[in-house]
């Protein structure tokens, strides 16, 4: 099945002008969903909007967007002066910054789009931009209005076009000063690093999407069809979990080294930090 494009408009770099589609990228779509159903008739229930004082149904047209003041009441605001708010969409993501790729924080992204030629008098505007986006390895930041609201939006060579992601404004990024501010600075001695080192190298291999197992997904899938024909659903045994007592016995074993063969290891390691220090140390000048 063909896809269908989320958005259309043109994108714009100085002169440039292209028309574009955009495609979601990531869609949660194939995943298994239920409905809310009566227990009783096997319907399906539908939500309806209540007055939480008086417990009386209210109809879609008594229903109104309200902002809640600081002292509990609410500023109620009408359909039409909440779209007073929405910008008006010319539909043209226009860029006009530039920054190296690798300057990016991925903590800004938000959501992927694939960004592809529209119709066949784009085509060549459109890959003369991603092969100079590529070529200079930078991303362009374009601004527009995206589903009624204005989103800074990252552009970026991928496969045979562009990947536009949204990005998060800074004031919804939390801060990591306030997330890490109660964690310790603690000094790890070097025989645990090197063999938390030598456990890290020995796994090293290449991102691979594809070897990606949504396990939930997957036993989900099995109690659905479990269900349907008739069969037991064993429940799931609870895991086992351990604590760290000993972190070197702990790196030992990850390792698949004896007490003897670490404590070489470390020797090694303190002979090798030695030399390097005593290598590195300025000489006395002769007097």
């Amino acid at each position: 099945m063909a896809l269908r494009a989320n958005w259309k408009g043109s994108l714009k770099v100085g002169e440039l002008n292209c028309t574009v589609g955009l495609y979601t990228a990531a869609s949660t779509s194939e995943r298994i969903a239920f409905h809310t159903l009566n227990r009783q008739t096997g319907n399906r229930v539908k939500r309806e909007f209540v007055d939480s004082e008086t417990g009386d149904l209210v109809e879609r047209d008594d229903q109104v967007k309200g902002y809640e003041n600081t002292d509990g009441s609410y500023t109620v605001l009408e359909p039409e002066e909440v779209s007073a708010a929405v910008p008006e969409a010319d539909k043209t993501l226009v860029a006009e910054r530039f920054v190296k790729c690798d300057e990016i924080d991925d903590l800004y992204f938000d959501k992927p789009y694939y960004l592809v030629p529209a119709d066949e008098d784009s085509e060549q505007v459109f890959f003369l931009i991603r092969n100079s986006l590529k070529n200079n390895k930078v991303a362009a930041i374009a601004d527009t209005v995206l589903f009624r609201r204005v989103r800074t939006v990252l552009i970026r060579p991928f496969d045979k076009g562009l990947i536009a992601t949204t990005l998060n404004f800074d004031y919804e990024v939390r801060s990591a000063r306030d997330a890490f501010k109660e964690a310790p600075d603690i000094k790890i001695k070097d025989e645990f690093l090197e063999l938390a080192d030598h456990i890290i190298s020995s796994k090293k291999g290449k991102f691979d999407p594809s070897t990606f197992d949504d396990r939930y997904e997957a036993a989900l899938a099995e109690v659905v069809n479990a269900k349907i024909e008739g069969r037991k659903i064993k429940p799931k045994p609870e895991p086992e979990t351990t604590k760290v007592v000993n972190l070197m016995e702990a790196l030992r074993a990850s390792v698949g080294l004896s007490k003897a063969d670490s404590k070489a290891r470390t020797v090694k390691s303190k002979a090798k930090s030695t030399a390097k220090k005593r290598k590195t140390a300025p000489r006395k000048k002769a007097s």
